[in-house]
C-alpha cells in the first residue's frame, strides 16, 4: 500500500489530501502514503509494515473522511505506534484511535520542517482533536488604547485600525481583561461605556452646569473624570501618553512606584493594602512579560539557519523575525549561491512581501520557531547572521564550491 493515491482511500468524501506546502523544494503538493482499515489490529499491523521510521506530519481521518487530529513526529513509525500501546495510551489518544479509519502521512525532511508543517497544517484544516486554532479556544486577543473622545484600554478580538496603540497579540481573555482594568487605575483612564457623554473642563458651556460623575471611580482615585469637567482634555491625553509608554516598555517607572507603595505598605503592617498592590503588580508584570516576549522574539531571531535533512541534503531556512520565510539549498557551488544571494536579499535586506502560509496566524508560528530554539540552544549556535550568509554567497565564483557547508 506503500505510495497509496489518495482519492482512492477517500472516494468523494471532503478531505483529499493535506494540500501544497510552500515551504518544500521540490513539490506544493507532498506525496502523501496511508493506510485503511477497520479494525485497530489492523491499523497496527500495517503501520507496522508500511510508516517509516523518519521525521513527519500525520493525520487521522474518520469513517466520514473527516481529518480529525494532526501530529508531528521525529519518528512516524513509533509515533503512530505509540497510540495503539494500551500501557502508555492517554485518555484522548484512545478516543482518537476509536475514531479513526485511515491513518495517513507525510515525510518532512528533518524535525524542525515536520514542526513548522505541523502548525501549518492544523491552522489550515482544525481537526477537532488538536486544541491549538480551534475557534473560541484560546484564541488570540489584542489589548488597545483607544475609543474617542476619551482613549482608555480595552481588549478586542481584531483591532480596526483606530486605535491609539494595540498590543498583542495575547493568548487569555481573561487575564489581558483583567492586566486592561489594573491599566485604566493606573494611569487614571475611564472604563465606562461609550454612552458616557464626556465633559472635559476645557470644553466651554453656554450655561455652566455642576456635573457628577457617571461612578465612583473618581471618588477612589483610579479616573480624571472626563465625564464630570474635573480635568482638561490634554492633561487627559498626557496619561493616555503615559499609558502607551509603559505598554511600550520604554517608561516602566508606575510599576517601580506599585513595587515600592508595596514595600512600604509591608513595613506599616498594613498588610490588605500590600496585597491589593501586589495583586496589581502581578496582572501588570503578566501583560509585560508577554508583551517583552514577543519583541525579543521578533528582534532577536532572524537569521540563515542550516539543516541537513534526513536524506542528506543541505538546506537553509531563512527566518525572519522569528518566521521561517523560506527554504533553499544551501549554496555548495556559484549557481546555488546566486540564488540564494536573491532569496537572502529578498528576506533581510529589502523587505519584500514573500508569500508565507503563516500570514493570518503570525504569533503562533514566532511562538513555535521561538520555543523551538529555546530547546535546542545548540541549534541556534550554528545559524549564520543575515550579513555572513551575504558575504559567503558573495565570494562564490563561477565553477568554485563554496567550503564548509556540507
Amino acid at each position: 500500500m506503500k505510495g497509496i493515491i489518495v482519492s482512492e482511500l477517500f472516494g468523494n468524501a471532503p478531505f483529499q489530501g493535506f494540500g501544497p506546502d510552500h515551504l518544500r523544494l521540490d513539490s506544493d503538493n507532498p506525496p502523501i502514503e496511508g493506510i485503511a482499515a477497520t479494525k485497530r489490529s489492523e491499523l497496527r499491523r500495517r503501520v507496522w509494515q508500511i510508516c517509516p521510521p523518519r521525521p513527519g506530519v500525520y493525520g487521522m481521518v474518520d469513517r466520514h473522511g473527516e481529518l480529525i487530529y494532526v501530529g508531528k513526529a521525529k519518528s512516524l513509525r513509533a509515533r503512530v505506534l505509540s497510540y495503539f500501546r494500551e500501557g502508555n495510551r492517554t485518555e484522548k489518544a484512545g478516543r482518537i484511535v476509536r475514531h479513526t479509519r485511515t491513518l495517513i502521512w507525510e515525510p518532512a525532511t528533518c524535525e524542525f520542517a515536520a514542526l513548522v508543517r505541523e502548525l501549518e497544517l492544523i491552522m489550515r484544516w482544525l481537526p477537532r482533536f488538536n486544541v491549538l486554532g480551534i475557534p473560541d479556544r484560546d484564541r488570540w486577543v489584542y489589548l488597545c488604547l483607544g475609543k474617542k473622545p476619551a482613549a482608555y484600554a480595552y481588549v478586542t478580538r481584531q483591532p480596526n485600525g483606530k486605535e491609539v496603540a494595540a498590543f498583542g497579540p495575547l493568548k487569555g481573555m481573561r487575564m489581558t481583561k483583567e492586566a486592561a482594568r489594573r491599566i485604566n487605575d493606573l494611569f487614571q483612564l475611564r472604563d465606562c461605556s461609550r454612552e458616557q457623554v464626556m465633559r472635559f473642563a476645557d470644553q466651554q458651556e453656554l450655561f455652566p452646569v455642576l456635573h457628577a460623575a457617571g461612578c465612583l471611580r473618581y471618588e477612589l482615585g483610579t479616573c480624571l473624570g472626563p465625564c464630570a469637567r474635573y480635568t482638561t482634555q490634554a492633561n487627559y491625553t498626557r496619561h493616555v501618553r503615559s499609558a502607551r509608554e509603559f505598554l511600550e516598555g520604554s517608561d516602566l517607572s508606575p510599576l517601580r512606584k506599585l513595587e515600592d507603595d508595596m514595600t512600604t505598605a509591608a513595613e506599616r503592617q498594613q498588610y490588605e493594602r500590600a496585597a491589593a498592590i501586589r495583586d496589581k503588580i502581578q496582572s501588570l508584570l503578566w501583560l509585560q512579560e508577554r508583551l517583552n516576549g514577543l519583541v525579543r522574539a521578533r528582534d532577536q531571531l532572524s537569521f540563515v539557519y542550516p539543516v541537513r535533512s534526513v536524506e542528506g541534503e543541505d538546506l537553509w531556512y531563512l527566518i525572519h523575525r522569528a518566521r521561517v520565510v523560506k527554504v533553499i539549498e544551501a549554496p555548495s557551488n556559484f549557481e546555488l549561491s546566486r540564488e540564494a544571494l536573491l532569496w537572502i536579499e529578498k528576506t533581510f535586506f529589502h523587505n519584500e512581501t514573500i508569500q508565507n502560509p503563516f500570514a493570518k496566524h503570525p504569533v503562533d508560528h514566532v511562538l513555535l520557531v521561538s520555543r523551538w530554539f529555546r530547546r535546542h540552544g545548540d541549534e541556534r549556535q550554528r545559524s549564520l547572521a543575515p550579513e555572513a550568509a551575504r558575504a559567503l554567497c558573495r565570494a562564490a565564483g563561477p565553477g568554485t564550491a563554496i567550503p564548509g557547508l556540507r
